[in-house]
């Protein structure tokens, strides 16, 4: 059994069909396993995955029969000598790693064992209870992940709020208490809410007091160390045990709902280690959130649950629908935002999502939600951290400055993106790659030098985007709430627009620094080795920049009310700008330029916000957003990494606009060898067997004979092996010189012939043929919307040669004047 090393510490590198060939050298005797078995060692980014994973993401070979040949191929042949395959075999049908499901084939499978459950269902009463059971499994199933996607969500979340505080201090009433649980039992007065007694900083309990410039250094060091410490734990974890486990996982999750298969990936290592190194990652106050990483790991759950399922288990199609719904509940629980989780799973990631994954997809992010809200992690019955509400209008004028905000968030999104892909292929081309600990020490280290001296920067980054978000009320103590008050004009909850303090001017320019921060370091932090997600780092970005903006224009209002810009609506003493929301609109803004999202983020925002209100400056600055950084490049962040990865992602929303046919991309060339093929009744075993060995493809079309070329079918590389294998074993008188067929009827030969074997069963009869005049925007249309492996090119019903995804995804990056050899997967 051939093992297959990836670099260190890179998303695989080139796994081409030849790579995902079997070691040929004795594999008639020997028996054969697959080579998807998760028991395999998979040396991954430099650490050995020896441990068994063989319930991670099962191979389909461990129950699946042979599929009952959709296109019309009897599994009953003449006599037992003649057709062995009377039985399934285990492993035909299914994929290798690194490989692209048939959907065609997958679709009509299950439509095939839906039939079968429906008409036997008149037959007995047990019948119908299975066909009704079967029916409802879908839903059941879906419950299922929305309540282990929600208990996770809930766990992260308060192990994350904890941690995130064991930083600067601990809790003497109980250690497991975070900062704001201590503080709630203390006599305390509300201003000094936070210094309440329960809870004492490092300096406090190690010195004995919290005042002073060695206090501070102690407390500066201590918070330095739990950072390190924590970023350490984190990415040697991921090292040690589940290499997958790094990143945000939305990248991959899109590649591997497109239809292809990563094995492992989300898998039950995979869970467990992101779910314990995501806690640690956001707990170290790196740049980075944990919503991103919460998708993927949403969509283990929902791999790992649709084990218990036999027609999910047994159906990669299917399963793709339900890790679509579990996309869904991912998004649900980041963000409190079931609607715009179902939103985004539909924009964003799926590519395949038929109304009935839309139903379920709703209710996955509902029970997700109900159950996170249940568990109540924050305290204050929200789903997040930064749950805010407004209740101030906005005005028509203030559309400038949220249009201005989608421009910054525009630009800020085509930068990082930029910046950050140059990053990652800088550290997959040379040494930086081979020390991911290094990195994340180094990254941590700085990250933390630079965040502890500035308030805004020390506290996490959820925490920074809740304060931006707040609006102004007479009992904050934030310095961005420090206003000169003339209660005289205080009419009930409504402050009026004020003159900003020195608190308030003090918070500027640590926020303008903060800004800075943010926008350099992220582009350091997303892509290491550790659990990183993007949606976080970027609001806060936005946030920050819209707080800013907003303050400015609260400024100009209250000393220039009398400009014109003004004068109609805001009056002296009236409350007019409200900050906070302008901190919403820039987050919106440049989390829209780093994704690309529109509908998604905007419903995802006023979910956040509860305020509905604010419909339209979303809208607006999330287009704007769009509209910008799609000017300067047209990938979002996602669609960069999966090229940058070589991932066979082919991308739906591109136009293909260039005249070019079928027989300009097929294989074989002109001067390349001929294609490979094999005949419909000529050729023995020791000749199949031969062509397996020296050839690397993943199937062979069959045609009548080498000199007509008549289509005949498609068979696949790794049926072949298992059949083949299989009848060495089981059926008497197979040898090297049996003759293999794929016809109804067995071919004429002398009696003293030994016996043949047939395997029309494992045989295509109906692969997708175009002729060689077909334009290639239809071949692209055909293969995105079918989702195809391969696709047979005729001319005049003879066969001239094959197109495959990755011929398709190579000539796309050619007339693009990218390089085709960055397409790295079948």
């Amino acid at each position: 059994m051939a093992s297959y090393a990836l670099k260190p510490w890179e998303h695989p590198e080139p796994f081409g069909l030849e790579v995902l060939a079997m070691d040929q050298k004795g594999y008639r005797r020997g028996s054969f396993q697959s080579s998807t078995s998760d028991e395999d060692m998979l040396e991954i980014a430099g650490a050995s995955l020896d441990f068994p994973m063989a319930d991670d993401d099962p191979p389909l070979d461990r129950e699946m029969g042979g599929f009952s040949s959709y296109n019309g191929g009897e599994m009953n042949g003449t006599s037992k000598m003649m057709d062995f395959l009377e039985e399934p075999l285990p492993g035909v049908g299914t994929y290798e790693d690194f490989n692209t499901i048939d959907w065609v084939r997958e679709k009509s499978r299950d439509r095939d064992r839906h039939r079968e459950i429906t008409s036997r269902s008149k037959e007995s009463t047990w019948a119908l209870i299975h066909s009704v059971s079967d029916a409802f499994s879908g839903w059941l199933l879906m419950l299922f992940i929305g309540l282990l996607a929600g208990s996770l969500a809930g766990l992260i979340d308060i192990s994350a709020h904890w941690m995130t505080d064991l930083k600067e201090g601990v809790c003497l009433a109980g250690f497991w208490f975070n900062h704001e649980h201590c503080c709630w039992k203390s006599n305390t007065t509300f201003t000094d809410r936070d210094k309440c007694p329960e809870w004492k900083s490092w300096s406090q309990l190690i010195i004995g007091h919290g005042e002073g410039a060695f206090a501070y250094i102690l407390n500066y060091l201590m918070y330095v160390i739990w950072a390190l410490l924590f970023s350490l734990l984190a990415v040697l974890l991921v090292k040690g045990f589940a290499p997958y486990a790094c990143g945000s996982g939305i990248p991959e999750i899109k590649t591997i709902l497109s239809g292809f298969i990563i094995r492992g990936y989300l898998g039950k290592w995979t869970l467990i280690i992101k779910t314990i190194t995501l806690v640690l990652a956001v707990s170290s106050g790196l740049s980075l959130g944990k919503e991103g990483p919460l998708v993927h790991v949403a969509c283990c759950c929902g791999n790992i649950l649709c084990h218990l399922f036999t027609k999910y288990r047994k159906n990669e199609a299917k399963r793709r629908e339900v890790l679509s719904a579990a996309a869904a509940a991912g998004v649900s629980v980041a963000f409190g935002a079931p609607i715009g989780g179902v939103l985004f799973s539909l924009e964003e990631v799926s590519y395949y999502f038929p109304l009935k994954t839309l139903w379920r997809s709703f209710f996955a992010a509902l029970v997700a939600a109900f159950t996170l809200r249940s568990i109540n992690p924050f305290g204050n019955s929200r789903l997040v951290l930064f749950y805010v509400e407004f209740h101030m209008p906005w005005h028509l004028l203030e559309l400038v400055p949220f249009v201005l905000l989608g421009i910054f968030g525009g630009l800020w999104g085509a930068f990082f993106i930029r910046s950050n892909i140059a990053w990652c292929r800088r550290r997959k081309t040379t040494k930086l790659g081979k020390y991911p600990v290094l990195e994340v020490f180094v990254v941590t280290a700085i990250t933390a030098i630079l965040a502890f001296p500035n308030e805004y920067t020390r506290m996490s980054t959820s925490e920074l985007i809740s304060e931006l978000f707040n609006d102004c009320g007479i009992l904050d103590s934030s310095k961005l709430c420090e206003y000169v008050n003339d209660f005289n004009s205080t009419k009930g909850d409504d402050l009026p627009d004020r003159a900003a303090g020195p608190g308030v001017y003090t918070a500027m320019w640590q926020l303008a620094l903060a800004l800075v921060m943010k926008v350099f370091i992220t582009i350091f932090t997303f892509g290491m080795k550790v659990p990183s997600g993007l949606f976080i780092p970027s609001m806060a970005v936005g946030a920050i920049a819209g707080r800013l903006l907003g303050v400015a224009m609260e400024q100009l209002a209250f000393y220039h009310h009398d400009w014109v810009i003004f004068s109609g609506w805001c009056s002296q003493g009236a409350d007019c700008i409200t900050p906070g929301l302008y901190a919403m609109v820039g987050a919106a803004a440049c989390l829209g330029g780093v994704t690309r999202m529109t509908v998604s983020l905007v419903v995802i925002m006023f979910e956040l916000t509860g305020g509905l209100e604010y419909i339209v400056p979303l809208m607006a600055a999330a287009m704007t957003s769009k509209w910008m950084a799609d000017a300067i490049g047209r990938e979002g962040i996602y669609d960069a990494h999966i090229r940058l990865n070589g991932y066979p992602f082919l991308e739906a929303k591109e136009e293909f606009s260039h005249k070019t046919l079928a027989m300009d991309v097929m294989r074989p060339r002109r001067n390349d060898p001929p294609l490979t093929v094999i005949t419909q009744d000529s050729m023995t075993v020791e000749d199949v067997e031969t062509i397996i060995n020296e050839t690397t493809y993943s199937g062979y079309p069959v045609v009548v004979s080498r000199e007509s070329q008549r289509l005949v079918g498609f068979v696949l590389r790794r049926d072949l092996i298992i059949s083949i294998e299989n009848a060495r074993k089981k059926q008497d008188g197979i040898v090297s010189t049996s003759i293999i067929y794929f016809t109804d009827h067995s071919p004429p030969l002398p009696p003293s012939f030994p016996s043949m074997l047939k395997l029309r069963s494992i045989l295509d009869l109906s692969p997708f043929t175009v002729t060689d005049q077909t334009p290639m925007e239809i071949v692209v249309d055909i293969f995105r919307k079918l989702g195809l492996r391969q696709c047979l090119v005729t001319h005049n019903g003879k066969l001239l040669g094959i197109i495959t995804k990755k011929d398709v995804l190579k000539h796309i990056a050619q007339l693009a004047n990218q390089d085709p050899d960055s397409i790295l997967f079948n």
